[in-house]
């Protein structure tokens, strides 16, 4: 039996098969785990694969057809390296606030970089609107603006007041990756996208003005709108980061666009815009034509790959 992966818990996956019926939970031989991928879950949402029944009833997973891309982030494990947060995306979409907590630049960056890594094509949603001081909209206006100057769609909402039908065309169609920081109101908005309380809300720390884990495994949910045609969204567990371990640091300037686009002035090809001579970006930075912020982000990443550790 061939099917859609649409959940993980850990030890066990949910998989919905391909001609229908009910979802059948599966396991993975331990020796299926390390065989030749260095990840922490050689399954992941969006994956579609192969299970076969054991004469006890228990299904295991024996084979993943190829993935059209995937997108990962920093593993606790570090011996594995990454973790596989989705497969066979169509766009990953992140939630940031300026506020309450605060999405750090940095933050975005790496997550635009990993889905820029990976052909992924990526959505900056910006949220809370509502409960921010004039000071805060600014400073949100100017990191909208920034973004869409690089060519990254925004937009900025209250997920508390959202009317479904004003985002709901965002993910028509199209599998999508929902992720963020902890407390950023990610649950908040995938119950109202999807109409319904599918996970847990938490509020902020009042000490830390941070959020609570309320997402503990990646799900995938079918948009059930008779407005839109189809799509589905894949809730993540709360990030922290994402790193460049699966980065050489020659490539990491590809996955910052205006720095790639600057950076086919330089003298070498192989310039790591550092200091090099004739480097054309670090010009650009002192120039303001390459924001402050991001060439930071690429620095870095960029001290990722050579010191092979994360930030």
């Amino acid at each position: 039996m061939r099917g859609l992966v649409i959940k993980t818990t850990g030890n066990s996956y949910t998989v919905q098969p391909r001609d229908g019926g009910a979802a059948i939970a599966a396991y993975v031989k331990g020796n299926f785990r390390i065989r030749g991928i260095r990840s922490t879950n050689p399954v992941a949402v969006g994956d579609y694969v192969a299970v076969e029944q054991q004469s006890d009833g228990t299904n295991w997973i024996t084979d993943i057809e190829e993935r059209r891309n995937y997108i990962i982030r920093r593993s606790t494990n570090l011996s594995k390296q990454t973790h596989i947060l989705a497969a066979n995306v169509d766009q990953a979409v992140l939630i940031v606030t300026v506020a309450h907590p605060i999405t750090s630049l940095t933050f975005i960056d790496r997550f635009l970089a990993t889905a820029e890594a990976y052909r992924v094509p990526a959505v900056l949603i910006f949220n809370k609107t509502d409960i921010l001081t004039e000071a805060e909209k600014n400073t949100m206006a100017e990191w909208q603006s920034l973004y869409e100057q690089l060519g990254y769609t925004t937009f900025a909402l209250s997920a508390t007041h959202l009317d479904p039908s004003d985002l709901l065309p965002l993910f028509e169609g199209k599998v999508s990756l929902l992720s963020g920081n902890s407390g950023v109101g990610k649950s908040t908005l995938l119950n109202a996208l999807l109409g319904k309380e599918i996970t847990r809300t938490a509020e902020l720390s009042a000490m830390h003005d941070s959020g609570m884990h309320t997402t503990t495994f990646s799900e995938m949910y079918p948009i059930e709108d008779g407005n839109v045609r189809g799509g589905y969204i894949i809730d993540t567990p709360g990030i922290k980061g994402f790193g460049g371990v699966a980065m050489e640091k020659a490539e990491v300037s590809h996955y910052f666009r205006e720095i790639f686009r600057v950076g086919q002035r330089c003298r070498y090809s192989d310039c790591l815009h550092f200091g090099e001579k004739d480097c054309a970006v670090v010009p650009a930075v002192a120039k303001g034509e390459i924001a402050v912020s991001r060439y930071e982000s690429y620095l870095s990443l960029l001290g990722d790959c050579e010191e092979a550790k994360y930030r």
